[in-house]
């Protein structure tokens, strides 16, 4: 997810704002501490324009 969210230029500031998420949130997701829900992924991948299984290409 950083990396997409990276490469689109975008900061998790604006990541958290526009998936509707807390900042730390988007934090410890991105950082792998904490396990999400197939709805915080649809709405992550939502906000960065990009299909849910495009977040689990690691």
């Amino acid at each position: 997810m950083r990396e997409i969210r990276k490469s689109k230029k975008v900061s998790q500031e604006k990541l958290a704002f526009d998936s509707g998420f807390e900042l730390s949130q988007i934090g410890r997701i991105e950082r792998g501490e904490v396990n999400t829900s197939i709805s915080h992924v649809s709405a992550i991948a939502k906000a960065l324009k990009v299909k849910p299984e495009e977040l689990f290409q690691f």
